[in-house]
Formats: structure tokens, sequence, C-alpha cells
């Protein structure tokens, strides 16, 4: 493998391509990315709504989650060192089984990937209106999307000094909820120390289990983003995988932590269970218990800030990552791809990435359901998407000769399909439905392209077929 990775392109030329991305970020630059987005203190907006979910046995919920993303990270791993390019699973499904597939891949985590700011700044407004409720929820969405466009506009070396700023400041106020939290604990507060957060033989089943891990996956998306940094990284696809795999670990391992702790904390189990969270205070209250106000206003801003800003900020850089690589293949409108020659910017994916954040968020502000329906759409295109990579692991083997292990490119991906449709079976209902809604217009799309003689092309394949790749591509992973 090593040999391979020396003997390999240095850079996106071999695909057509010209870098246009400035190559400023190392190993710690995205684990920090990835940390950020995947917010290590995520469990704070959503923890009632897992609770519920999961019968009481969040940590469980946590777990189980961790260990399915990490058969995804598996295939992304191999798929980033095949395709060290932006575009993640868009470029991976395009390049290994045909453009088409890659069109119709990339259409469809773009309910993930453009919806999620919206929902991030939509969560995140309402923890700000309940700590000043003189500025309204919109107001907020404004504030949000107005900063974190601002921010990215600035380049990629500004975005990643405010990620390790905001990074310290989210370690810091999940340790202080840790420690208050394990000593009201040790005092005798909550129903103190047991195993009941991980296993409830009570409330559990298959059922249970999988509804919850499709809530939960929420907090675990953004290891994915990472691939989307594929241009801007020094050591390129490995660099990347490696990320993906210590930011799923260190990620997995907090979530599991702060959701234990808070899991016994709860004062009245039966009562979340049976009516839900629907003001999203359920963490903030165990705040509250553990160590009075002060630490419940602290978790409810730290969550806004984290989600709001933190979050917000590395999610409209991967999106607009997203929209720059599909404009560059003309998959979108070409303006998508222009780059800021002062700051190697994709200005115009950047803005229009906040135009739909701002349209989204303020619409669903105006519904009651806005913040489940959200979810349930991002999870729902996130779960799709990663389902066509493992798919395209699988056919890049079969029809590469079968080069590399079978374990890592057949077995891995096929466990890691089965996991992630049986969390699309269990989704929401109306998340199903627009979900599929969704697909369906970009068959749509994509027929419209066929038959009039635009169908998707991808720079360096000379047909719809993927066959044609570098002899190098891919090899030995």
């Amino acid at each position: 493998m090593a040999a391979h990775i020396l003997n390999a392109p240095p850079g996106i030329e071999q695909f057509g391509y010209k870098q246009e991305l400035s190559r400023s970020l190392r190993f710690r630059d995205l684990v920090i990315y990835g940390l950020i987005f995947m917010v290590v203190i995520a469990p704070f907006g959503i923890f009632g709504g897992v609770f519920q979910a999961s019968g009481g046995m969040v940590a469980l919920a946590y777990l189980i989650g961790m260990v399915a993303m990490m058969f995804t990270a598996s295939s992304y791993a191999v798929m980033v060192q095949a395709y060290p390019t932006a575009g993640s699973t868009y470029t991976y499904a395009g390049r290994a089984i045909a453009p088409s597939v890659g069109f119709l891949t990339g259409w469809t985590i773009l309910l993930d990937y453009v919806l999620i700011p919206a929902l991030l700044g939509l969560i995140a407004a309402g923890s700000m209106a309940s700590v000043v409720p003189a500025v309204p929820v919109w107001g907020w969405i404004v504030v949000f999307v107005a900063v974190n466009t601002g921010l990215n506009l600035l380049g990629i070396k500004v975005t990643k000094q405010a990620m390790r700023v905001f990074l310290i400041g989210e370690l810091a106020v999940l340790a202080i909820y840790l420690v208050v939290g394990i000593a009201a604990l040790a005092a005798g507060a909550g129903r103190g120390f047991s195993w009941v957060p991980f296993f409830n033989a009570n409330t559990f089943s298959l059922s249970v289990a999988a509804g919850a891990v499709s809530v939960a996956a929420l907090s675990y998306l953004g290891f994915d983003a990472i691939s989307m940094l594929a241009e801007e990284t020094r050591g390129g696809g490995e660099q990347v995988g490696r990320a993906m795999y210590a930011v799923l670990g260190l990620t997995g391992l907090l979530f599991i932590a702060q959701t234990f702790v808070a899991a016994l904390l709860v004062d009245d189990p039966g009562r979340l269970i049976a009516e839900g969270d629907a003001a999203g205070t359920a963490f903030y209250d165990t705040a509250r218990i553990a160590g009075g106000p002060w630490v419940a206003t602290l978790t409810a801003v730290a969550t806004a800030l984290a989600w709001g800003i933190a979050n917000n900020m590395v999610a409209q850089l991967a999106t607009s990552r997203l929209l720059y690589a599909m404009g560059r293949d003309r998959q979108l409108p070409g303006e998508l791809a222009r780059v800021t020659r002062s700051r190697s910017v994709p200005a115009n994916a950047v803005l229009l990435t906040a135009v739909i954040s701002l349209v989204v968020g303020l619409y669903m502000a105006s519904r009651a359901d806005g913040i489940r329906l959200l979810v349930s759409l991002v999870n729902f295109g996130a779960m799709a998407s990663f389902t066509v990579l493992h798919i395209a692991v699988i056919w890049r083997w079969l029809t590469n000769g079968r080069d590399g292990s079978s374990m890592r490119n057949l077995v891995v991906p096929l466990v890691g399909a089965a996991i992630l449709l049986m969390v699309i079976v269990h989704a929401n209902i109306a998340a199903q439905q627009v979900g599929i809604a969704w697909i369906v217009a970009g068959l749509l799309v994509l027929l419209v392209l066929h038959l009039t003689g635009r169908r998707p092309r991808l720079s360096g394949l000379d047909d719809t077929s993927a066959a044609h790749v570098p002899a190098w591509a891919g090899r030995h992973v």
C-alpha cells in the first residue's frame, strides 16, 4: 500500500481537473473540521428526541450509531484514496459506476448537504431565542447565515482558525457538564449510577434500537464531509481516510459519555419517553439538576453557538464544495465552479448555499414540526447516499480485477449497506415520502438530460462507463 501511495500522481490533474483550491489543510485540521462538523456537544440539542426513540437507552443508540458509521467510514477511505477529489459520493459513484449514477447520487446527497445548514440554524435560533427572547427565531436565523457566509467568503485559512477557537470552547463546556453531572450523581441526584442508558429489558427491541439509531445518526453526520476537502488537503486521500476514523472514534466516545450521564439525571424518564421533548430542553433540564440555572444556561448558549455558527460554518463549506464539484462537471450551472483569485473560494456556491439556508430556515421556523421534518430529511438523504457509496465500492472491486481485500471491498460494504437500509426503513414516514419524491425528481431531470443529449459526463471519462480510470486509481486499498 505504501508503495502504491508513493507512486500515485500527486494532484487531481490525472482526472482532468485543474488544482484551483488551496492545499493548506493537514491531518490535524481535518480532525478539527470533522469534530466541529459533528459537534462534540451535538446530543445537547436532540437528547430528548433520542431518549424517547430509544426508550431511555440513549447511550446504546449512540454506541450502535458509531459502529454502524465505522462501516461507512471504511468505504469512504477506500474511495477517497481511489478518487482524491472534491465531490464525495457524487464523485465516487460517478467514477466507479457511471456518471449518470454519480449525478443521481449527488442529487440525493444534496437533500442532506443543502438542508443541513438550515437545520443547524433553526435549532440554534430556537436555543438563542429562549435565552434572549427579545430577538425572534427568524432574526437569529438571519444572523447565523450572515456570519457563516462572511467567514467562508474570507477563505479556508480564516475558517480553519475559527474552527479551532470553537472546538476549544465546546470541549470546555462539555468538560464542565461531565464534572458537574458526575458529582451530582455521586451525591445522590437523579437515578444514581446504573447501566440502564445502555440496556433496559423493559423497553428494548430491535425496532426500538433501529428507530433510535435513525435519530441519533444526525449527530454522526459530518465525518463524511471531510472527503469534500480532499483537494485542499496535504497528503491526499490517505490523510482524509485516517481523519474520518479518528473523528468517528473521538466523537462517539464523547457522545456516549455525555448521554450516559444525562440519561441518569432525567427526573422523570417515563414521562419523557411517553410525551417526548417538544420544547427541546430535556438536556438543559438535566444540566439544571446537576449544577443549577447557570449550567443550564451555559449548555443552551453553547448549543446555539456550536450548531448555529461553528457547525453551520463548516456545513456551508462542505455544501459549497459539493456544488462546486457538480458545477465543474457541468451537472449544475457552471457559475457554481467559479473560484475567487484572491482567496481560492467558490464564492457563488457559498452564496447559493446561504440563500437556500435562509429561505428554508425561515420557512421551517413557521412550522411546528420544522425541526423534526428537517432532521428526518437530512438523515434520509445521507443514509441513501451512503448506501450508494457501499454499492460503488463493491462495483469498483468486481469490475477492477478484484484487486484488494475482499473483506474491505465486499464484506464491509455489504454489512454497511444492510445497516443503512434498516435505518432508512425505520425513518420518519414523511421523510421517506419527501425523500423518495426527491429521488424521483432527480430521475426525471436525468431523463431530460439524456433525451436532450446532455447526459452527465465526468472529466477524463469519455462515455457513461466508469471503466476508463487511471491504472493506479484505487489499487491495493
